[in-house]
């Protein structure tokens, strides 16, 4: 390239200044003009593959995952760590989190079967397990999981009554639990617990409530004095009872030793008859008086032993009550002789 270059030395006297004046001609501009345009086209090239390298490197944190579209299009999930995609043709659509998530469920009001008005809220915890299912099949993730929550909180605990929401929050957790998981298993969602945070019943309920409360309190003490009674009761007539029989059982051992006395006294007594009838055989006259004075002594005392009998009358002379006695020693020394 040829340049024609015109330097000119130009004096002012009055101000003792040079001035060089370049002159440049027209073919050198153009040249100069030409150059910057390759100048300028090769940054825009090089700003283009960095921008294309900077759109085609994506870098997906862990516990995340993107959907890519194609042209608007869904085309694929990047999984966590470095993808490549074609850069300006390809873009990430959602950046979907596969964390747990936790959700509150705003509180509402909930007319239960008999017919009491409690303010219910709760606890929601859920996972993205399919990131296009979440992007795609449901606009709003979050307020669908909110809404479906609330309605299903009002079915379940709407067909049970005031007492059973009380008493079996288990069992309504676990059957939300299981109703919402299979509504948001289109959705690429998988609830994992729902809780019920708190029930509060309306304050002239409670009030109902604390005096239901404690006229059961009331009752079951009542119930359990009288079962203390009647225990008490039984035991004390088991006691009687095993007196009653101990008792018996010694009025039956008296008697039976009464008997088995008065059968020895009837043994000796026959035995005594029998001596004295062969004493009689045997032509011994004595031994008769034996048995007279025997119940002469026997009248003599019942006479005595009455009680409305104060002067005693003897019938009979006191010489023949002797004799009697004096038969009985006869007989008596007669039997110890032949004993001996």
């Amino acid at each position: 390239m040829h340049i024609d270059v015109q330097v000119k030395l130009l004096y002012f006297g009055m101000h003792n200044q040079f001035v060089v004046k370049l002159d440049l001609n027209h073919h050198f501009i153009e040249e100069l003009k030409k150059m910057e345009i390759g100048v300028i086209f090769a940054l825009a090239l090089l700003v283009l593959a960095v921008l294309a390298i900077y759109n085609g490197i994506k870098i997906v944190p862990q516990g995340m995952q993107w959907t890519v579209e194609r042209l608007g299009r869904y085309r694929t999930t990047l999984q966590p760590g470095f993808n490549l995609i074609i850069p300006f043709i390809d873009n990430v659509a959602y950046r979907q989190s596969m964390k747990e998530t936790v959700m509150d469920i705003p509180a509402q009001e909930v007319i239960t079967k008999d017919n009491a008005m409690v303010t219910v809220d709760g606890i929601v915890f859920y996972q993205i397990v399919n990131a296009s299912k979440a992007a795609y099949e449901v606009n709003d993730l979050t307020k669908a999981v909110t809404n479906l929550a609330m309605t299903n909180i009002r079915s379940v605990m709407g067909a049970m009554d005031l007492d059973e929401l009380l008493s079996k929050r288990d069992e309504i957790n676990l059957q939300l639990l299981r109703v919402m998981d299979e509504a948001t298993d289109t959705w690429g969602v998988k609830v994992l617990r729902v809780e019920i945070k708190d029930i509060t019943p309306p304050k002239d309920l409670v009030d109902a409530m604390a005096r239901q409360m404690k006229a059961e309190r009331e009752k079951r003490a009542l119930i359990t004095e009288a079962e203390g009674e009647r225990q008490s009761e039984v035991l004390r007539a088991e006691g009687e009872k095993r007196s009653a029989i101990l008792e018996a059982e010694g009025r039956k051992e008296s008697a039976y030793r009464d008997a088995e006395a008065r059968e020895r006294l009837a043994e000796a007594e026959a035995k005594a008859v029998k001596s004295v009838s062969e004493a009689i055989a045997q032509g011994d006259a004595q031994a008769i008086n034996y048995f007279v004075a025997q119940k002469y002594v026997e009248a003599l005392s019942d006479i005595a032993s009455a009680e409305n009998q104060k002067v005693i009358m003897m019938p009979l002379e006191a010489s023949q009550v002797i004799g009697a006695l004096g038969g009985i020693s006869e007989i008596a020394k007669s039997a110890f002789d032949k004993t001996n």
